[in-house]
């Protein structure tokens, strides 16, 4: 049932009709052109948003903090005849430590990569790091008793084995400027460096396989071992000493005295 008060605003609504030749404007949003064509929109680096995206790692710190602390030890040496890290992998030109293993802080490591940065800026290269700092280094205040903990924790550092690669660089710059580059860096750095290229041969300990230095070679014995047998003992006869060889003489060491 239509109220009353509602009665005069049906019959207005019935009242209106659409004839055939009204006009019905229709709403069309106003286009916007694009400003980046399909070739820029590639270009763009975009960053995946998921929470399964990789996270960026840093070779200065590791991800996670370490679960117990680490002791000082030493960097582990290849004994076996291994020479894992001594080449240039993925760049053109490495730097290679020569002398001795060592211990290496972030903060140095990080002065190396700057130094290099900063010689070859406006280049067209790319450094490639072939080392982590992922080991604790703590340390105790100055005239403290022994015991109580290995103290607190105070930076991160990388042990670098000898004729480790620990920068790598592949672009193009020239060779003579990449020296002067890994040069500078190697002052920046404990220990001695030398500059390595791509296809040089690869160390065994301080021994570089080269000039006829096989893995081989290493592994013989660097004397001539006498056999066990012999004077005809190869047959595995033994001769029995003849009976009409005399005893051996024993020699006073005292002198006579005068009677």
């Amino acid at each position: 049932m239509v109220s009353s008060s509602s009665r005069p605003l049906a019959a207005s609504f019935q009242a209106m009709s659409l004839s055939q030749n009204s006009r019905v404007t229709t709403f069309r949003p106003r286009t916007i052109p694009c400003l980046f064509s399909r070739t820029t929109r590639k270009s763009i680096p975009t960053r995946r948003a998921f929470t399964t995206s990789l996270q960026s790692r840093d070779w200065l710190r590791p991800n996670k903090p370490e679960k117990s602390k680490s002791m000082v030890g030493r960097p582990r040496m290849q004994t076996g005849g291994s020479v894992r890290g001594t080449t240039v992998v993925w760049g053109d030109y490495g730097l290679r430590m020569k002398d001795h293993d060592r211990r290496i802080s972030a903060k140095q490591l990080q002065l190396g990569y700057q130094t290099i940065a900063n010689k070859l800026r406006g280049m067209n290269y790319k450094i490639y790091t072939r080392v982590s700092a992922n080991i604790g280094v703590y340390t105790k205040g100055n005239e403290v008793r022994m015991g109580k903990g290995k103290g607190k924790f105070d930076y991160w550092a990388a042990r670098v084995p000898v004729s480790r690669v620990v920068f790598e660089l592949s672009g193009t710059v020239h060779e003579k400027v990449v020296r002067e580059a890994f040069r500078l860096a190697g002052h920046k750095l404990p220990g001695q460096w030398e500059f390595v290229k791509k296809g040089d041969p690869p160390v065994v300990g301080l021994t570089k396989l080269q000039d006829g230095i096989t893995l081989e070679t290493l592994k013989e014995a660097r004397r001539n071992i006498e056999p066990k047998d012999k004077d005809g003992m190869e047959d595995g006869l033994v001769i029995p000493p003849s009976m009409t060889d005399q005893p051996p003489q024993t020699v006073s060491t005292t002198t006579a005295t005068a009677v």
